[in-house]
């Protein structure tokens, strides 16, 4: 009896030991955030929790993302390449290996790997690894059925935040004006955020480690802020861009975290002297500047919640960007533009309607969205981004943005705060050895004492590609045997040590640099390094085949199918690769029902480019989308029940004759054909990833669709 309590007495010691020395393992991320934008690592705005973060923690100088959104959460979910994680750009697929546009079975999640560790795993904010988004959507790659116990936040990318499209509590897809779990005075997302990561620490149970990742959409545009946040920081921009990324410059200098030979970039837009809306520039940074500063008030919240629960020496945070800053010049149009039509008429929604627009028509109280420079962003009614010149700002002192891999589009700062785990001589202190997202998994599964699968549910899983980033806590060699790569829209890039070859564009010229002596990236070393060049170019080139980087959608030798007449099941969901090559053709396309109804009959592309069929009403539609801008042409007469033969003729002036049978039931013209190729594939029957149309859910077809032809001309 003695020896039985004395043998569970130390199991339970074991298990006690065990789960508790493990720490807990928070990963913040803000979206399209530059470099230099806290201000541990230069910046003016207030950052005060992730300052003493870092002041009580260790930064890093040299860790990089995937240059763009989707890749980076694919990459750092997964611990492999976003290639090889299926999602080499955005949420369509090309039918290319490394560009499916869905987050692969063949790859595990950082919760996937921990749960079976008896770590709880929770996800507050942006998911984007999916473009199943719509009501009826498949959710198999959903947070819930990717390893995490709960989730709160949106399954798609960007959008308003005081009204985020596809807002999700589990499984659900909610609307935050009514939803009982939730009730604050004000709905802001960042805000919504922060408290669901400080709800899912305070009903943890501390038996058990966790991994909670907070996934933020601020300060990606539109740049909505709340008035007091913006109040803060007026007039702190009235110098301009120059002033203020001289000044960052010149911190990074004193602070230790940048080489005074590395020279800034040049500047990269217009002089502030030649702005032209000097007042609507400074605004929108003072909204930005109002952004970042509430996403580090909602970590202070976070960190208030460790201590509380008298976790926070054993929990690590780490803290990054997904991005560059992001040089888009969304809503700067000259003028007032408006989203929808009668601005002045209000049109408000239902508390229960879910809101699907990433950029809405509309407020919820039904004031019309607005863009334009006459325009002073901030409000829930207004849509802009904060554009090059402050992009550039972003990211002092390096060069290029979001989408590119140059320095400024891929470098993040990093700041780890462990007081149980980092070494006391190195908080306060740099870390400059490379490091990329990919160590992220290897981290975790390394502190964790997790098992990374080998197989699951009878599939080979793709290996970690990283290194685990424990060693640099207590001032060791991360040991890294393999280079670091990228490719982003045909960017591309490798670094071993200190070398680093980079080229834009799938065509542009490779060039290299020592970054030791130049890390803004001003001296290109490719002829006088020419071995060491084409060394690192063959590198780079056999790991983009095998991580599926390669074959690529990026140039003209991209496989497009040729083929000019397409028969489709009820069924189909063509890839872009063999979808019908539509741009700046003329084609026809022919719809055989078995039973008539309402809904999508075929949809090709997206919301930038694309073109769609469909009954609404009883009534034929065609419509095409041109760079985001839609329109349709509506058929004259209703269809009838015996209407089973339908078809649409887009010319190349544009008219579009519509047919039911042998007869004409209505003409119309648009604009322009479709100007490119969309990167969406085609669906027949209803739309389930980037909606052509202006409808709110996949709006699949409720009758019976026999086939469809399409013919191109």
């Amino acid at each position: 009896m003695r020896f039985y309590i004395t043998f569970s007495f130390f199991l339970f010691i074991l298990s006690f030991v065990f789960g508790q020395s493990r720490p807990n393992v928070i990963i913040v991320m803000a979206d399209d955030m530059g470099w230099s934008d806290i201000g541990c690592y230069g910046s003016e705005i207030e950052t005060p929790n992730l300052d003493r973060l870092a002041k009580n923690g260790l930064r890093l100088t040299q860790f990089y993302n995937t240059g763009r959104c989707c890749p980076t959460r694919a990459s750092l979910l997964t611990g492999t390449y976003p290639h090889q994680a299926g999602i080499g750009h955005m949420m369509n697929d090309t039918g290319l290996p490394g560009y499916k546009g869905d987050l692969g079975s063949n790859v595990r999640t950082i919760a996937e790997v921990l749960s079976p560790s008896k770590y709880s795993t929770y996800l507050s904010g942006k998911w984007h690894v999916t473009p199943k988004i719509q009501p009826g959507s498949s959710q198999h790659n959903w947070p819930r059925q990717r390893g995490f116990d709960r989730f709160y936040g949106t399954i798609h990318g960007a959008g308003s935040f005081f009204d985020p499209n596809s807002l999700t509590r589990g499984n659900t897809l909610i609307s935050p004006y009514a939803d009982k779990e939730y009730e604050p005075e004000v709905f802001y997302y960042t805000d919504a955020i922060n408290d669901h990561a400080t709800r899912f620490i305070n009903e943890h149970d501390n038996k058990d480690p966790f991994f909670l990742y907070v996934a933020h959409t601020a300060p990606h545009w539109p740049m909505h802020a709340l008035p007091e946040d913006i109040e803060k920081y007026k007039g702190r921009y009235d110098s301009g861009w120059e002033k203020v990324r001289e000044a960052r410059y010149k911190k990074q200098i004193e602070m230790g975290i940048i080489d005074p030979k590395w020279k800034m970039s040049p500047r990269d837009a217009e002089t502030w002297l030649d702005a032209k809306n000097k007042e609507w520039d400074i605004r929108n940074m003072e909204v930005y500047a109002a952004m970042v500063d509430r996403l580090d008030q909602g970590l202070g919240r976070i960190i208030d919640a460790l201590k509380n629960r008298n976790i926070f020496d054993n929990t690590l945070i780490i803290f990054i960007a997904d991005n560059g800053g992001c040089a888009e010049g969304m809503g700067r149009k000259e003028g007032i533009q408006y989203k929808d039509q009668d601005p002045d008429v209000l049109k408000p929604m239902k508390a229960t309607d879910l809101q699907f627009d990433m950029i809405p028509k509309r407020t919820r109280d039904g004031v019309v969205m607005k863009q334009g420079t006459e325009v002073m962003t901030g409000g829930a009614d207004t849509y802009h981004g904060y554009g090059k010149a402050w992009a550039n700002v972003s990211n002092t002192p390096f060069r290029q943005y979001k989408h590119w891999v140059h320095e400024g589009g891929i470098s993040t700062p990093l700041v780890a705060h462990w007081p149980n785990g980092i070494a006391p001589k190195l908080r306060g202190k740099f870390e400059h050895q490379p490091a990329h997202l990919i160590d992220l998994m290897a981290t975790c599964v390394d502190l964790a004492k997790a098992d990374y699968p080998r197989t699951a549910n009878g599939i080979e899983i793709i290996p970690m590609q990283g290194v685990s980033l424990k060693p640099i806590f207590s001032g060791k060699k991360l040991g890294r045997k393999k280079p670091i790569f990228w490719e982003h829209e045909g960017n591309r890039a490798i670094r071993i040590g200190k070398w680093k070859l980079v080229a834009k564009g799938a065509n542009g010229p490779w060039e290299l640099y020592d970054l030791d002596e130049d890390r803004s990236e001003l001296n290109d070393l490719s002829k006088k390094h020419s071995d060491r060049a084409k060394d690192m170019a063959d590198k780079w080139e056999a790991w983009a085949i095998e991580a599926l980087a390669k074959p690529w959608p990026w140039n003209k030798k991209s496989k497009l199918s040729k083929k000019k007449v397409f028969t489709l099941k009820p069924d189909a969901n063509l890839p872009m690769g063999v979808a019908p090559m539509i741009a700046k053709k003329a084609f026809e396309v022919e719809v055989q029902i078995e039973k008539q109804g309402n809904g999508i009959l075929v949809a090709q592309g997206g919301d930038a480019h694309g073109w769609g069929l469909t009954i609404e009403d009883g009534v034929l539609n065609f419509f095409i989308r041109l760079n985001g801008k839609m329109e349709r042409v509506k058929a004259d007469q209703k269809l009838a029940n015996k209407d089973l033969k339908l078809s649409a003729k887009l010319n190349s002036s544009g008219d579009v004759i519509f047919h039911a049978g042998n007869r004409i039931i209505g003409k119309g013209k648009i604009s322009s054909l479709v100007k490119q190729m969309p990167l969406d594939g085609l669906q027949v029957g209803k739309d389930e990833s980037g909606l052509v149309g202006d409808y709110n859910n996949t709006f699949a077809f409720d009758g019976k669709i026999k086939r469809v032809k399409i013919k191109i001309n």
